[in-house]
């Protein structure tokens, strides 16, 4: 973890399952990337009614855009996952696909995890939403 960011998990709060309730951030700037959705260079989705293969696919549009902007995902410093899904069983397995994945750091940080009833494109299952401090 760079020396910019603390975690911190107060005392007196549930356990987490990988993410710290607080991140803090030394000032500086930042990158606020647009939502990471399971998209092709032909703007088209993959893996129609696959959760695992949109979700390997928004990892790696994040890992190319983090590049971009010279950042790794130990750098994020805030994630918002979005499933299609309103079963926990669907979403926790969301979030393991993620935690094995290259991202994995990004997700160690302040991250939320929500289900919800569609998203912007059609048949698209899982959109991430990252903050990145440079």
């Amino acid at each position: 973890m760079p020396e910019k960011l603390t975690l911190i998990n107060p005392s007196g709060l549930h356990p987490t399952s990988g993410y710290a309730h607080v991140t803090v951030v030394e000032a500086g700037r930042t990158a606020h990337l647009a939502g990471l959705c399971p998209l092709d260079v032909q703007e088209q989705i993959v893996g129609v009614g696959d959760l695992d293969t949109q979700i390997d696919q928004v990892v790696a549009n994040g890992m190319r855009i983090l590049a971009a902007v010279g950042a790794t995902p130990a750098d994020v410093v805030r994630s918002v996952i979005y499933v299609v899904s309103g079963d926990s069983s669907v979403l926790g397995g969301a979030w393991d696909r993620l935690m094995a994945s290259e991202l994995a750091p990004a997700l160690a940080t302040a991250s939320t995890l929500l289900g919800v009833a569609c998203l912007g494109y059609t048949n698209q299952l899982v959109e991430v939403d990252l903050t990145a401090a440079l």
